[in-house]
């Protein structure tokens, strides 16, 4: 019985230091895992700085998808303004950016590549259509201002963000 209880109290004492070793790495793990967090996140501060930009445009381009549905559905409007009473060069580009502006939204949202170029490409689509079709929506240069501005934020993000990755 004297062998037993010794042969217990072995595997006891194994098993509390591996208990305690298993301790001690755990919280060696999660004091690296914290310091490297802290280290990270201070050299990506453009990169963090763009996706939260990414994210408002991402929630902009939800509410100008939405807008541009609910003309079309003839939720905003009076019955003069009605879908089926504009022009056909209205209509095609209430459509177009009624759909585009939507996926926009969500690559945005993921902070894909091909998010930033299909917003991109609802930037500049709406700056021309304002531009050099002014019967469409009216040639508002306040519009083009606001897509130019975002356009430029857009640009000296990214190319912050770019600069503190190495190369």
């Amino acid at each position: 019985m004297s062998e037993i209880s010794t042969r217990d109290a072995a595997r006891d004492s194994a098993n509390a230091r591996d208990a305690v070793r298993d301790n001690a790495r755990d919280s060696a793990m999660s004091v690296a895992a914290i310091s490297s967090e802290r280290t990270e996140s201070d050299d990506n501060v453009w990169t963090r700085r763009l996706v939260l930009f990414l994210r408002v445009m991402a929630l902009l381009s939800i509410l100008k998808g939405l807008y541009h549905w609910a003309q079309v559905t003839g939720f905003v409007g009076g019955e003069d303004d009605a879908f089926e009473n504009q022009s056909m060069a209205w209509q095609a580009s209430t459509i177009y950016f009624a759909v585009i502006e939507l996926v926009a939204a969500v690559g945005l949202w993921l902070a894909t590549p091909w998010g930033a170029v299909v917003w991109l490409t609802t930037v500049v689509s709406m700056a021309v259509i304002e531009l050099m079709f002014p019967g469409i929506y009216g040639g508002s240069l306040v519009v083009v201002g606001v897509e130019a501005f975002m356009l430029a934020a857009y640009l000296a993000l990214a190319w912050m963000a770019a600069r503190e990755r190495p190369p």
